[in-house]
């Protein structure tokens, strides 16, 4: 998919829909579309993000999500201004409660999720980076924690930012608050692929093609069993893992798969 056809690239007008959709080989592009906003997470954005979240977790025709920005940023974090208008703590509860569940459904949505980043992603976009299941940036992209600096420690994106990378490099994010580049964030696996802006469009669509055209069954449960044998103890996930596996090759799509691969023909997922 090149730019022109991407709607991450296609600034809208704030009038439009906070959230645009795109469905194209099985891969749904869902693009954050505050762009004079830099894409920040307000309450009405949040919710259609969830919600659509929801419908593609029934989705049968959507084997992987790419979630991206238009305009200059991926996304620059919460709505402050909308968050100021309302300076009740019933108001601030609600904001990082609509966070939180959105992050949780990121992680429990059965199919895998990329991060298209360009521009900035600071903050809770940070956060949404450091959440989806994969991450590919463009060269020019930034990334920060930026809270401290404005009194504010980013606690809830400290979340996921601990669970993506090291100690080390996460205290250091949140405590300086400073930007670090996309070959940084790469180097402590805060993304995984870094590339030219020209080519971000096609990298994102590689990859994306590549997991598409796996068993959508098998994505569910391995993307599961990844996220709930990394808050096990040592011998809890081996336990779970080997259930896992047992049920996973009862499967009629490993039963094909396998015999696909004896066969040396191409499998044909019925996803089940």
């Amino acid at each position: 998919m090149g730019q022109q056809g991407n709607p991450a690239m296609n600034a809208q007008p704030e009038t439009d829909p906070e959230l645009l959709r795109a469905d194209r080989d099985g891969v749904a592009w869902l693009t954050l579309n505050r762009p004079a906003a830099r894409n920040s997470l307000s309450l009405g954005l949040m919710a259609a993000l969830e919600a659509e979240l929801a419908h593609i977790a029934e989705d049968s025709g959507v084997q992987v999500v790419v979630l991206a920005g238009a305009g200059p940023a991926f996304c620059a974090g919460h709505d402050l201004r909308e968050m100021r208008a309302r300076p009740e703590r019933a108001a601030y509860a609600e904001v990082f409660e609509a966070c939180s569940r959105l992050m949780l459904r990121i992680v429990r949505l059965p199919k895998p999720v990329i991060a298209r980043v360009h521009g900035i992603a600071t903050a809770a976009g940070c956060q949404l980076v450091a959440t989806c299941d994969l991450a590919v940036a463009a060269e020019t992209a930034r990334f920060a924690t930026p809270g401290v600096n404005i009194g504010l420690f980013c606690s809830t994106p400290m979340v996921a930012l601990t669970r993506a990378i090291g100690r080390k490099a996460a205290m250091e994010m949140l405590l300086t608050g400073e930007l670090i580049d996309a070959a940084r964030a790469r180097e402590i696996g805060l993304v995984n692929r870094v590339v030219p802006d020209a080519a971000l469009d096609a990298a994102v669509m590689a990859l994306a093609g590549q997991i598409a055209s796996k068993s959508p069954l098998t994505l569910a449960i391995g993307k599961e069993a990844f996220y709930r044998q990394a808050e096990c103890d040592l011998e809890a996930a081996y336990r779970y893992a080997a259930e896992t596996m047992t049920r996973n090759m009862l499967a009629r799509d490993a039963e094909e798969g396998i015999d696909a691969f004896l066969g040396k023909r191409t499998p044909v997922w019925t996803g089940t």
